[in-house]
């Protein structure tokens, strides 16, 4: 696909199918269609409903989410990735177009997950000793889990879970530290099914209580026009900079980050309208397509949504909401400073110019039009920091794109909204009738003049709200059978102790490395401390352990997988664990825009009309600081704020030396900072920006010393005359 073809040939809705593994829908006949819709919608206003009127009983919450969730993977994807340009006909082996196979396997998803909350009063007798029929429904289900997991979400993530299951039951004919004393297939399926720290575990959990929400809140807010008003707020802020199309990427995709947990759907979104923009002004093509899918991989770690870390970290921490926040502030922000800083290198080196005024929005008249379609994430983030639970903030969000939405973006009734609920948060009485009926009750009637005064208007603002729920409950199903499997290795984990097993392995060979480079450097070896060493070698592995991991799995699970796994690594070497979980959670995203499997950056690629892999290598060159910066954040906990470890004079030291070496490392790999750099100059800048990265005064100063020469050799060369 050219750079030409993006745009109007194609709907972002379409490039989304084409490039997201996990949008890749089977077409439907119109009987299937009504059918699948139906239940998407049913299963959009549970969790709506369930949101802000109380959760059910938690094993039966997670029971029917993720009933509804398997099931539907079943009739909506194929069993093959291939692409059909028409539905299945009907026939006897395919009732309304779906094989007789898909409907046996949505019904055997359906009631192996309802089972157990059906059981569920008896669950305390079975648990260590199964029933027949107990075990018979968690076979079915973990046999249906991972074939849903493989067409919603791909191989990866399955070969990972059948691995450990066989590891679990080999447990004593493997070698040295990996043996333990085995289990049979009924009892890793009475672990597996039956208790809560398998299936049904935490991961499952917040997707059904937090993650499934945040997602359909993305898609509702998307469609009343919020994202567009953020891509333009970009355009209009950015776009007349030198290379202004990459710098709007940078802004649109932070910004449409919060609203979208999918690193594609941010790419294909913003890049629909950046990337042929970039390469129209001068950008090569393989560069335009890595700034993209870079900055909507980043779109993950700014707060305050973060995708759906936020709210795992919560539940894993124990720690109240607003930490996380706080503590992602500086990461996130040194992630796109140091894209922006290469976007801007480039296009000087390049001698770039800006988009022209005349086709660029104004910022006043984009936010004079579209301010109303903030509303529901004021209203969200209102709730939120008020300290009520993520669910409940989603549920006003979710109520507020309605409202907007089906009153046609009218500024009287969304500050009339924003006021209610914001009021009812200032008085503590959010969750109480006094508030919820008059603010419901606005709601509904308010929404039903604005339908029925609109006439045919207001029967598609209807029509739009409700194509929304299906879609968001849609693109959702992927990340909940994703969970539901990571509980499986969850599980495993738990039942074996392999975590701890593999932390051993890892800390042991660090040690190993650690002493062998010491002795290596005789003398010189004494500067370095052991325990440092040690440490730096464990984050070495637990990143590449991450970056592996993270081929072709969506950033969630692999998230979940890595605090099981190798997270306990770190916490064995005194790591405090908000530090450890967000190294593995950067490095988690980052394997978006790492190769092999770099599928942002393939995405950005493919509409870029440009070589993946070199696309992908210069994506992860972009996020490079992403890649540094944790390392940062371990050695001095500091940058986060949160931590006990904080000063101001501390802080301020650790991410301005940081935030130089970013700016000085952005100069060095692009080769241009005030004038043209050689090989040998972009070499030693490169040096002195590693050293100003580091977290260390003595390392601070000693880059500060190599870099003056160059910065004053820059600036003359700068200043001479052509």
């Amino acid at each position: 696909m050219t750079a030409s073809q993006v745009g109007p040939e194609k709907s972002v809705e379409e490039l989304e199918a084409e490039l997201d593994p996990e949008m890749q829908f089977r077409p439907l006949l119109p009987g299937a269609q009504w059918l699948v819709s139906g239940l998407l919608l049913v299963l959009s206003f549970f969790h709506y409903y369930t949101a802000g009127f109380g959760l059910l009983r938690e094993t039966t919450h997670r029971g029917i989410h993720m009933a509804f969730v398997l099931a539907l993977i079943f009739l909506v994807f194929g069993a093959t990735r291939k692409r059909l340009s028409a539905a299945q006909p009907a026939s006897t082996f395919a009732p309304l177009g779906i094989p007789l196979l898909d409907w046996l396997l949505a019904l055997g998803a359906a009631a192996g997950s309802l089972y157990v909350p059906w059981i569920y009063d008896d669950l305390a007798f079975r648990v260590g000793n199964p029933l027949l029929l107990d075990w018979v429904m968690g076979t079915i289900l973990i046999v249906v889990l991972l074939e849903a997991t493989r067409r919603a979400v791909g191989l990866p993530l399955v070969i990972i879970g059948i691995v450990l299951i066989l590891y679990a039951m080999a447990g004593p004919w493997l070698p040295g530290i990996l043996a333990h004393p085995g289990n049979t297939w009924k009892g890793v399926v009475n672990h597996l099914y039956l208790t809560s720290q398998g299936i049904y575990g935490i991961p499952l959990g917040v997707v059904a209580t937090y993650v499934f929400h945040y997602v359909l809140f993305g898609v509702l807010a998307t469609r009343i026009g919020l994202g567009r008003m953020f891509i333009d707020l970009a355009m209009a802020l950015a776009g007349r900079l030198s290379g202004g199309p990459a710098k709007v990427s940078i802004f649109a995709s932070g910004l449409f980050g919060m609203i979208s947990g999918s690193s594609i759907a941010n790419t294909v979104t913003v890049g629909s309208l950046t990337i042929p923009m970039m390469i129209r002004i001068g950008y090569p093509r393989h560069f335009a397509g890595a700034v993209e899918s870079t900055a909507a991989t980043g779109g993950q770690i700014p707060p305050p949504i973060m995708g759906a870390a936020a709210f795992l970290m919560v539940e894993y921490l124990n720690v109240p909401y607003q930490t996380v926040i706080v503590a992602a502030i500086v990461p996130a922000f040194m992630h796109f400073f140091g894209v922006l800083c290469q976007v801007h290198f480039e296009a000087r080196r390049l001698g770039m110019r800006g988009v022209s005024a005349a086709e660029l929005p104004r910022a006043a008249a984009v936010l004079a039009e579209g301010w109303p379609t903030a509303v529901p994430l004021v209203v969200l983030l209102s709730v939120l920091f008020a300290g009520y639970t993520p669910y409940l903030a989603a549920f006003w969000g979710i109520t507020a794109c309605i409202v907007v939405g089906l009153t046609g973006r009218d500024p009287l009734i969304a500050v009339l909204l924003m006021c209610g609920v914001g009021g009812s948060v200032l008085l503590g009485v959010i969750t109480e009738w006094i508030a919820l009926g008059p603010l419901l009750a606005f709601s509904i009637l308010i929404s039903l003049w604005s339908v029925i005064r609109g006439g045919e208007e207001g029967r598609h603002r209807v029509y739009d709200i409700l194509d929304s729920f299906v879609l968001g409950a849609k693109y959702a199903i992927g990340v909940g059978a994703a969970a539901a499997t990571v509980g499986i290795i969850v599980g495993v984990v738990t039942l074996t102790g392999v975590g701890f097993k593999l932390s051993d392995i890892i800390t042991s060979s660090a040690a190993g490395m650690a002493a062998s480079l010491t002795s290596g450097l005789g003398g010189i070896g004494s500067l370095f401390s052991p325990a440092g060493l040690t440490l730096f070698f464990t984050l070495i592995m637990t990143a590449i352990v991450c970056l592996l991991l993270g081929c072709g799995v969506p950033t969630t699970a692999n998230y979940i997988i890595m605090v099981t796994i190798a997270q306990p690594a770190l916490a064995k070497l005194g790591v405090t664990p908000i530090v450890s979980h967000f190294f593995v959670f950067y490095y988690g995203v980052l394997a978006d825009i790492t190769p092999p499997v770099a599928l942002a950056a393939y995405a950005g690629a493919s509409m870029a009309g440009a070589d993946p892999f070199r696309t992908g290598n210069t994506a992860f060159r972009l996020g490079l600081a992403k890649a540094l910066v944790p390392f940062v954040f371990v050695y001095q906990p500091a940058m986060l704020i949160v931590t006990k470890e904080f000063t101001w004079p501390l802080f301020i030291e650790t991410a301005g030396t940081c935030a130089l070496g970013v700016l000085m490392l952005a100069s060095a790999l692009t080769g241009f900072g005030l004038s043209q750099m050689s090989g040998l100059v972009r070499l030693i800048l490169f040096v002195a920006s590693i050293l100003l990265i580091l977290p260390s005064r003595t390392a601070a100063l000693i880059g500060l010393a190599v870099a003056a020469p160059i910065v004053l050799l820059q600036y003359r060369a700068a200043r001479a005359p052509a």
